[in-house]
């Protein structure tokens, strides 16, 4: 399955082009020329939401835009308290006044130990998604490009309830492309 940084292009039903963002975002430029309307859609592989990009401009518009796009969604920190420089953001968290005597406690201090546990939960997770992650991915490809057509409803109850065979039988009258991407969207689903 593609990864968090793969991404989808479809015109109409049809895929165009599969791969890393900036590699996708220049072929849909490529085949766009100088036409300001565009049909294309881009999707994340990995959650599936539909990614609304400027493509007006020469090619160095758009990969100026693309600096600033993957900026903004690597950066949802906030300005103000921490250590910027070092990328530490302070933000407030809630806690129990038993939760807090026992952070005193920990060596490094509170906000060492919480990061420690942050990163240690994260290595667990790495690169699994949440059942219901997977669900929404699939339900966000599927919500744009199959929303109209026949057994949308029914097949997004089959995903949910993770019946594969159901899934995969209502979406056989479903554009090619279309059901092969939702396929390969909620096969982890489905294991």
């Amino acid at each position: 399955m593609s990864g968090a940084s793969h991404f989808t292009a479809f015109e109409g039903e049809k895929i165009l082009y599969k791969g890393p963002l900036a590699d996708l975002i220049l072929k849909v430029k490529k085949r766009l020329g100088r036409s300001e309307n565009s049909s294309i859609m881009i999707f994340s592989d990995s959650t599936g939401k539909n990614i609304d990009f400027n493509f007006h401009g020469s090619e160095k518009d758009v990969l100026k835009r693309l600096e600033i796009y993957s900026e903004e969604i690597g950066s949802d920190q906030s300005a103000g308290p921490g250590r910027p420089r070092l990328g530490v953001v302070s933000r407030e968290i809630s806690l129990l006044p038993r939760h807090w005597e026992w952070l005193a406690t920990q060596s490094g201090g509170s906000s060492a130990y919480l990061r420690k546990l942050v990163d240690e939960a994260r290595k667990k997770e790495s690169g699994q998604n949440t059942l219901k992650q997977l669900q929404e991915r699939t339900y966000k490809f599927i919500s744009v490009m199959a929303g109209d057509l026949n057994g949308y409803e029914e097949a997004l109850r089959a995903l949910y309830k993770r019946d594969e065979k159901k899934f995969i039988a209502l979406t056989e009258v479903w554009p090619r492309d279309i059901r092969e991407h939702a396929l390969e969207l909620a096969r982890p689903v489905f294991e």
